[in-house]
């Protein structure tokens, strides 16, 4: 439970500070259907390694993050969910993301990693699928090695 607080703890603080840093950013939640969906992505020097090593997260300079939550319109509860995605830089080259999940007390979220150069920009397009119940979420984001 410590750890997913202090998890968390950094997570919000990444989403306030990186969302600063990036006028891209904008919103860190859409409502989709019957979901509300948070979203970040970030570089992965952001956490620190010994994190990183609980989650199997690789940290490099050049390699991002990509935490999704997904959240019932309602009443606010974590929802299982499968997701698939993928991502597309500027010059039309695509990555696919493979997402695990992770679920820590009543908190569900999805991590992803990517490989990016310096100030590359990435448009991310993420199916959240959930018994039948399909939305999109697309965002993008410009990454910075540090």
């Amino acid at each position: 439970m410590k750890q997913f607080i202090y998890f968390s703890l950094i997570l919000l603080s990444l989403f306030t500070s990186y969302a600063k840093a990036d006028e891209q950013a904008g919103a860190q939640y859409k409502v989709l259907g019957p979901w509300e969906v948070h979203y970040i992505a970030f570089p992965s020097t952001f956490i620190q390694p010994n994190i990183a090593k609980n989650y199997d997260l690789d940290r490099s300079p050049n390699k991002g993050i990509i935490n999704i939550s997904v959240l019932k319109n309602s009443d606010k509860s974590a929802q299982t969910a499968s997701l698939t995605g993928t991502a597309r830089n500027l010059l039309g080259n695509k990555k696919q993301l493979t997402f695990k999940e992770v679920v820590e007390g009543d908190a569900i979220y999805y991590l992803a990693q990517i490989d990016y150069s310096n100030e590359e920009i990435y448009r991310f397009d993420i199916e959240i699928n959930q018994n039948g119940q399909v939305q999109t979420l697309k965002f993008q984001q410009k990454f910075y090695v540090d």
